[in-house]
């Protein structure tokens, strides 16, 4: 009997591993007779850019025949589109950029990662170009920093276009002099290889053609190839979203403001839990920005002053350092980026009020006198209702007590809380005043 079940369990065992066997091998290929489609729109940050990479590891993890990103975009921070450069250059499966759909644009940012691609392709009434360097903000940056910034972006456009045979003097005016071109132009000026009116005549151009990858030179092909469609999900897009470093910031000053609240009067609940999530959201932002943690630590330097003010009679002085703090600090979180100033200003002197009046009422409720139990009972006034030599009953605070005094006290009289003694008052007769 006991033989008989081991054999029925083997023979189990054997068989579920075969059918996983069978639609692993199926699975795969299936996805080695695919083409992974990511759909890029919007700004590029570290958002777009993780999601972006995510999507070509997948692809080359499940050896997709090719990744084509189609690509809608009006720029974005340097950094990111870097991430996005670094991938496609590193990839070990064809990367096709494809800008579409009709009226979409590859600018900014997205230039350098057109060009990057193994084959760059666009749809009829796109554009690119405009590729100069601007601010986070959009402004204009000094002429020194400017001259800086300019020649390494051109530097580093010229050896990606060399690299893949582009147009090497367009990429670099592109980036010095903004100039902007469109599909059919960007052909014949050879920045982009070839004009596609959508995803399956993209699929007939691209079959049959010679491309090079890290591993040497290999021919695509696109016939009965299938379209396995990638678009943000849900994480993505809060990320995206979050990813704005002024939004991250504002996250990060609700979440400390909730928390120090909640702190400072516990009980309120609704300051904490809002708190609580905004940080966590803050900090989840934190991992795709660029964070400066002397930043930080200044922003956390100014909330112990902060509270440090409850406790130490500073005159003000440690909540003008508070502010201070949180200033310096605001400008510094982020390395690459920057906060906007008009939105830094208003937020410190909202945060930083909001944490002195805090302060404020915490020191004044801390050295206010007691209103209720013993502590609060001294120095009230009761009256006498039984004879107290030494110990008899007052009546105070709108209750009965035993109490213990020196001096006799007839009923009737008055008579001050000085002290106690477990749950018996100590008191004194109340002198009269004319």
């Amino acid at each position: 009997m006991i033989k008989k079940r081991i054999k029925i369990s083997l023979f189990t065992i054997f068989v579920v591993a075969l059918i996983i066997g069978i639609i692993s091998i199926h699975n795969s290929q299936g996805k080695q007779n695919s083409a992974m489609v990511i759909e890029l729109e919007g700004t590029i940050n570290p958002g777009t850019a993780q999601f972006v990479i995510k999507s070509l590891k997948r692809a080359e993890s499940n050896e997709y025949r090719l990744a084509i990103i189609r690509l809608d975009t009006p720029g974005g921070l340097d950094t990111s589109m870097r991430s996005i450069v670094k991938a496609i250059l590193n990839s070990s499966i064809p990367v096709v950029v494809y800008v579409a759909p009709r009226g979409a644009r590859a600018a900014s940012a997205g230039v350098m990662i057109t060009i990057a691609a193994h084959v760059a392709a666009m749809a009829p009434q796109t554009n690119i170009g405009a590729a100069h360097p601007v601010s986070a903000g959009g402004k204009e940056i000094s002429k020194t920093m400017s001259e800086k910034v300019v020649n390494d972006m051109v530097a580093y456009v010229r050896s990606i276009a060399k690299e893949r045979g582009r147009n090497q003097d367009w990429a670099e005016k592109a980036i010095r002099e903004s100039v902007s071109i469109t599909a059919d132009v960007a052909v014949k000026e050879k920045v982009v290889d070839l004009v596609a009116r959508d995803l399956d005549e993209l699929l007939e151009l691209l079959d049959g053609r010679e491309i090079v990858l890290n591993k040497g030179k290999i021919k695509i092909v696109t016939k009965g190839v299938q379209l396995t469609y990638v678009t943000p999900g849900w994480r993505d897009r809060v990320l995206n979203t979050i990813s704005n470093p002024n939004i991250a910031y504002v996250l990060m000053m609700i979440g400390m403001a909730g928390l120090y609240f909640e702190l400072s009067h516990p009980g309120a609940i609704l300051p904490g839990v809002v708190g609580a999530i905004s940080l966590i959201l803050a900090f989840f932002a934190f991992q795709t920005l660029p964070v400066n943690y002397a930043g930080l630590l200044l922003i956390a330097l100014a909330i112990i002053f902060f509270i440090a003010e409850i406790k130490v009679a500073s005159y003000g002085l440690l909540s003008v350092a508070g502010l201070i703090s949180l200033t310096l600090g605001s400008v510094m979180l982020f390395e690459d980026v920057r906060v906007s100033l008009k939105l830094i200003m208003p937020t410190t002197i909202m945060i930083g009020g909001f944490f002195v009046v805090i302060a404020f009422l915490a020191f004044r409720a801390y050295r206010s006198k007691p209103k209720s139990g013993m502590e609060g009972l001294i120095g009230e006034i009761g009256v006498v209702e039984e004879r107290i030599d030494p110990v008899g009953l007052i009546f105070a605070h709108g209750e009965y007590w035993k109490a213990t005094s020196k001096e006799v006290a007839e009923q009737g009289e008055k008579v001050r809380v000085v002290g106690s003694r477990g749950l018996e008052l100590i008191v004194g007769k109340e002198k009269e005043t004319n």
